[in-house]
């Protein structure tokens, strides 16, 4: 069997791992993948933290201790979650170092209820940063019109951001310039700008799971026919804008004083559709200089049967431009397109963060009702 996804990592796709559970830290499983599986960083988000909580074990000592000094529910999943964090971070050390900063990260996300709060995003940014302490930790921001300034603000003061929930082109240009702009505010304050990293996740397959519902409601030839095309194609098209971006003066000017390159980061890349090839985001979505972070089931599939072949994005700007026009043609408007996904991927965030609260909250309750 051929080694998928050494091949990936040696065509400049640092793989990272999209979950994090405290047993998966304490069993040794992360550092397996690290070892074994090419993994060289992990995301988080509040629906993995609600998984791992509530039904993965390794809380319990933590959780009857925050029970035992009463703490608000807030402060617990801030504890409990910061800890996870940290912890993984720590496993992930020898990396970072080896990868002189670039990858070895774990990445945390603000509360997602401040997704629209410019100026309580980056005070949970900073609290974050705080808490886990750790060199190789990425605070998560979401890419919304408040968090622009958010991301610049907090890229100024020289903590490292993964901005998460891009769905389009144009608000992925915003975020590269809102980095940009972070960074020339941080210099301009005398910072190092070789100690700060970013990244842009840019979402794909949820762009297929909305449009192709939409082109399926169509129901045309011409509309079926277009059915599993646009996530790709809106992908590769961010990576042509990524390219124009570190090719312009500004830019360069960055890199020149020390900057690191803000890498584009596949997220979302789980195929849902059964339809589609299981390794659909990861094998068409092949650039030197981007991160594909993972579920473990896209993992294992891309290890077991992936096909790398070489870089599957230059080259195809042009049939990518077409994809997306076609839209249009037949009904789809992609603008509203990606202004529902990022409306519902901040009120998915906001519900899974309040089911998270809830679950840790019953959970204190009851270890302080056997306590009582």
């Amino acid at each position: 069997m051929t080694d998928a996804l050494k091949r990936l990592s040696e065509e400049g796709v640092a793989i990272w791992l999209d979950d994090l559970s405290r047993r998966r830290i304490s069993s040794g499983d992360l550092a397996e993948l690290l070892d074994q599986q090419h993994v060289v960083g992990v995301t988080t988000n509040p629906t993995i933290f609600q998984k791992a909580i509530s039904h993965g074990d390794g809380y319990e000592e933590q959780l009857a201790d925050l029970a035992t000094r009463r703490v608000t529910v807030e402060e617990a999943v801030r504890m409990i979650t910061t800890a996870d964090v940290r912890d993984a971070a720590d496993v992930l050390r020898p990396v970072h170092e080896a990868t002189d900063g670039q990858d070895g990260r774990v990445s945390i996300e603000v509360d997602p209820r401040l997704a629209h709060d410019t100026r309580a995003t980056v005070a949970e940014a900073k609290q974050l940063a705080w808490l886990v302490d750790r060199p190789n930790t990425f605070i998560k921001i979401p890419a919304t019109r408040a968090g622009l300034p958010a991301i610049t603000e907090t890229i100024a003061r020289g903590i490292s951001v993964n901005v998460t929930l891009i769905f389009s082109l144009e608000r992925y240009r915003e975020v590269m310039d809102a980095y940009q702009k972070g960074l020339e505010q941080a210099r301009a304050k005398g910072l190092e700008l070789d100690q700060i990293y970013s990244v842009a996740s840019f979402f794909v397959s949820r762009v297929d799971t909305e449009i192709d519902k939409r082109l399926s409601a169509v129901g045309t030839p011409e509309a079926t026919a277009l059915r599993g095309k646009a996530a790709v194609a809106n992908a590769r098209l961010a990576y042509q804008a990524f390219e124009e971006v570190v090719a312009a003066d500004r830019w360069q000017a960055l890199e020149r004083a020390g900057a690191n390159v803000q890498r584009p980061l596949w997220a979302s890349t789980g195929v849902k559709d059964p339809d589609y090839p299981d390794t659909l985001y990861v094998t068409e979505l092949v650039a030197p200089g981007t991160v594909n972070t993972m579920p473990e089931d896209t993992l294992k599939a891309t290890e077991d049967h992936g096909e790398i072949t070489g870089n599957t994005v230059a080259g195809t700007y042009e049939q990518a431009r077409a994809d997306l026009d076609a839209l249009a043609g037949v009904g789809v408007d992609y603008d509203d397109v990606v202004r529902v996904l990022e409306d519902e991927g901040v009120e998915k965030f906001e519900k899974a963060w309040i089911g998270l609260l809830e679950s840790t909250k019953a959970e204190l309750e009851r270890l302080v009702g056997e306590e009582g």
